[in-house]
């Protein structure tokens, strides 16, 4: 398995493998040697030209919008309609274990966190746009404060069952929108369903958030506390293969994150014929392999794969904590079956969480989907 290359920002090394044995050419630092980010001496790298593309690239011409009235996503760089873009998304906890399978309407999130939770469970929170008319969301479970502040950054309305003590502080205030199950006016927007045993049997619908957040005096329209952009997106017609960074860009078709999730195993597959990566699971009995929307039979697909390593502690009770507001700290990019190393920054609750390259370069995001896979600080994962 070859080593890949890591830059740390903080005296701490964070090791993880991919798939051959031998050292990259850079080396890696450790708690002996200097935390800066190093100098890079190449050429700066230069932006990919749809002539420079490999053969096995997916291209389409999105230009142009396929019907009058439609404007950019915020979240995908798709084209929606200009009340979907208008309107805030909805920011749903999805608990991910093997009672909590299979998940409704996961695979229609335009971007999915996941990150630990007490007892190496791993949670989600999938971020909705056009979810007004959705019949079935969920399951549904508790928030964690981290979450929360990633929700922050799409401005987005909070949907859960309740949460452990301490969100209560950041739930009360004056600019936190959240709907909670557990509390009696915001109950109408969530059922259970009977079928299913508790906890795991919560779910929401659209038209039930819509109308508890009209109910609430929440606005729809974007506040104004979130930055003009998000992700830094190029279009389907022309779009990055990474190919500008050449010998730093590694080849990452499987991307296994088995090191970070050990209780779900998640891995992701490239499909170089539509150029997305396709998750599956390693959880126990019937839900091992692909990881299948219960609603639609669909697999979870993404055109952009980010780990964003972040440092954490843990509270009484095996509760988690982790440090959303950091600067320079440790993570990849992967799209079209390539990955290159990124430095994660974000400064304010509300500020967009910004990766650059290794050249101090905001990177440049391809439109579709996202995932974006929150890791612990020293735990590894591989790809090959």
């Amino acid at each position: 398995m070859k080593k890949a290359k890591i830059w740390l920002a903080a005296a701490a090394a964070v090791f993880m493998l991919c798939s051959c044995g031998e050292p990259l050419d850079s080396p890696i630092i450790t708690d002996d040697e200097s935390s800066s980010v190093p100098t890079q001496t190449a050429v700066q790298p230069t932006t990919t030209t749809p002539e420079s593309l490999p053969s096995n690239i997916v291209t389409e011409n999105d230009l142009q919008p396929p019907r009058p009235g439609m404007v950019r996503s915020l979240l995908t760089n798709e084209w929606v309609d200009a009340s979907v873009a208008g309107t805030r998304p909805i920011a749903v906890m999805i608990p991910n274990e093997s009672a909590a399978i299979p998940h409704y309407s996961l695979s229609d999130a335009s971007v999915i966190y996941e990150a630990n939770v007490e007892g190496r469970m791993s949670r989600m929170m999938a971020i909705y746009e056009n979810w007004q008319n959705m019949s079935k969301i969920g399951n549904i479970r508790s928030l964690r404060t981290y979450f929360a502040y990633w929700a922050f950054e799409w401005d987005a309305f909070i949907v859960h069952y309740g949460g452990p003590y301490f969100i209560n502080d950041l739930m009360a205030e004056a600019n936190t929108q959240h709907i909670d199950g557990n509390l009696g006016n915001d109950s109408a927007a969530f059922y259970r369903e009977p079928t299913r045993s508790m906890p795991h049997n919560g779910y929401a619908t659209g038209s039930g958030l819509s109308s508890v957040i009209q109910k609430k005096g929440y606005s729809f329209s974007y506040r104004g506390l979130t930055d003009g952009y998000h992700f830094n997106f190029t279009t389907k017609a022309s779009p990055n293969a990474l190919t500008q960074y050449g010998l730093d860009a590694q080849n990452a078709t499987y991307i296994d994150m088995s090191g970070c999730y050990p209780l779900t195993r998640c891995y992701f597959e490239y499909n170089e014929n539509d150029g997305l990566y396709y998750r599956s699971q390693h959880l126990s009995g019937s839900t091992d392999g692909p990881h299948v929307d219960g609603a639609n039979n669909e697999q979870l697909s993404f055109k952009n794969i980010l780990v964003q390593y972040v440092k954490y502690e843990e509270l009484a009770g095996g509760y988690l904590v982790f440090q959303c507001h950091d600067t320079t700290r440790d993570g990849w990019y992967f799209t079209n079956g390539k990955g290159i190393h990124v430095n994660w920054e974000k400064t304010s609750d509300y500020g967009a969480t910004r990766y650059y390259d290794d050249y101090g370069n905001e990177i440049v995001m391809n439109t579709g989907k996202t995932m974006i896979c929150i890791v612990e600080e020293g735990d590894s994962f591989t790809y090959r």
